[in-house]
């Protein structure tokens, strides 16, 4: 028996000189994890079972981030979920969604996809929004529309959607913004439409004047202590007067913005 298999206890001896053992998350290249979210990775992949998803996520936008053709805000976006991302797979207690945010997020804007998810022959990820304003910056360019994070081209007929993560996208969960409770993504909207209790709704006498904002279930006490169904005619005049003349300067506003938009060509100039 070799030294060092009685060293190890009768296991593997250890490789050559400057191997890296398995587990161990290094960075090589562009595509490198860098500062604190290099170390977090590399944490979370020595002792024990990385989690794969979340360090291929966390990967995916650390290279958004260093990407110096990408947008500032987008970079600082990827930067902020990168680190967030590798702290929560080094934590090891991240929930699921957490850390499956970043893996099912679009490639572009870093959201979670409302809507449609379309991938490239490749397999990255884009919302519907970000995938038709590709192919409508690159027409409009007369180019050739590619994918922002591999370069192959795309179209309608290239790319599919991708339903599996429409799925599990629609069934992660999301907070109320009105409650705060957490309901699946793909019930959010109807419950914070329809159904919250703290959604903020208006007053039915809006029309003749009230200005009331409030949760919906205060809706009921104030509509019956509400002032304006006893005014009088002369003052509810007064106040439609007042909401005709606010109508009357959105319309001239509308209708300025929508003159200019019609001319054929619009320059401008970029001031720093």
């Amino acid at each position: 028996m070799s030294g060092a298999e009685e060293a190890g206890g009768g296991g593997p001896a250890a490789g050559p000189a400057g191997a890296v053992p398995a587990g161990v998350g290094v960075g090589v290249g562009p595509g490198a994890a860098a500062g604190p979210a290099a170390a977090a990775l590399g944490e979370a992949a020595g002792p024990g079972i990385p989690d794969e998803a979340g360090l291929a996520g966390a990967r995916q936008l650390q290279e958004a981030a260093g990407d110096p053709d990408a947008p500032p805000k987008k970079r600082l976006r990827a930067a902020e979920a990168a680190e967030a991302a590798a702290a929560a797979v080094a934590a090891g207690s991240g929930k699921l969604e957490e850390r499956l945010y970043s893996v099912l997020c679009c490639t572009v804007c870093l959201d979670l996809p409302k809507a449609s998810v379309y991938q490239c022959t490749n397999g990255h990820l884009m919302c519907a929004g970000c995938f038709i304003h590709l192919l409508a910056d690159a027409r409009l360019k007369e180019e050739q529309a590619t994918c922002p994070n591999c370069r192959c081209e795309i179209s309608k007929s290239l790319c599919c959607r991708n339903l599996a993560v429409e799925k599990a996208v629609s069934e992660l969960p999301s907070e109320c913004g009105f409650c705060l409770r957490q309901f699946p993504r793909s019930l959010l909207e109807r419950h914070q439409k329809e159904e919250c209790q703290d959604r903020v709704t208006q007053c039915k006498y809006k029309r003749i004047g009230c200005p009331w904002h409030g949760p919906f279930h205060e809706l009921t006490v104030h509509e019956a202590a509400c002032a304006h169904p006893t005014k009088t005619g002369n003052e509810l005049m007064e106040i439609l007067d007042e909401m005709d003349q606010s109508h009357r300067k959105e319309m001239q506003l509308y209708n300025s913005i929508f003159s200019l938009l019609s001319f054929e060509k619009i320059g401008y100039t970029d001031v720093h």
